[in-house]
């Protein structure tokens, strides 16, 4: 584990290029869907929210579907649950494989107390490369928000009922703008209906975001 200085260091450089990544490239959910941007938002580093974990891995990877923004279902491979202690109190996530092209990266999508008021309310992200030990540093201050806190044109996946954490976890990315808050992954596809186009103009196709580790995190060494 990077010493406090160090890891301090390189979350403020992963958040700098992730803003540099969000402002031009065209790639960036706000350049391609031509959505004004604004730094993005995040609670105080703080080193109480990055804990050691340990995945109890199912016996056989199971496959799961995750409820998305679009009303559809994003197909897993649920490989088991992170156990962590945070806020006094014993947890689990449960982790998920998105399938080829994503290597050994593993997505873990979360809700917490913050979500719907200071963080986004249907959920947000953390991605880890899998290791043979099982042991892993989850560190909440890169949690992140799915695209589709910026914009309609992304089809993201949904936190399941087990990985509703009943602590607060103030760290990592919070919410991007206010109207664009729901509270709860249900309200989320109450809203979008409510800004769908009329039948005479259906929406476009949308294009679906893959829980990959952030730009910014990719575009440099860990």
């Amino acid at each position: 584990m990077p010493t406090s200085a160090v890891w301090r260091r390189e979350l403020e450089t992963e958040r700098a290029m992730k803003d540099d990544f969000m402002a031009r490239h065209p790639e960036s959910p706000f350049v391609s869907g031509r959505v004004p941007f604004h730094e993005l938002r995040y609670f105080p580093i703080d080193p109480k929210f990055r804990v050691a974990a340990k995945l109890a891995r199912r016996p056989v990877p199971e496959e799961a579907y995750l409820r998305t923004n679009r009303d559809n279902q994003a197909v897993m491979r649920y490989l088991g649950d992170l156990e962590f202690a945070l806020g006094g109190q014993s947890l689990r996530l449960r982790v998920y494989h998105a399938g080829e092209g994503v290597g050994t990266s593993v997505f873990v999508p979360f809700r917490d107390a913050t979500s719907g008021s200071e963080s986004y309310g249907p959920g947000r992200y953390l991605t880890l490369e899998l290791t043979e030990s099982d042991a892993y540093d989850l560190d909440f201050n890169r949690a992140f928000n799915p695209y589709c806190a910026y914009t309609d044109e992304y089809e993201c996946g949904y936190p399941p009922a087990e990985n509703d954490l009943p602590v607060p976890v103030r760290a990592g990315e919070r919410v991007w703008a206010a109207d664009r808050n729901p509270r709860t992954p249900s309200s989320a596809l109450l809203a979008r209906t409510r800004r769908l186009p009329s039948k005479r103009s259906p929406p476009p196709k949308p294009r679906v975001a893959a829980p990959k580790r952030s730009r910014a995190r990719r575009g440099r060494p860990q």
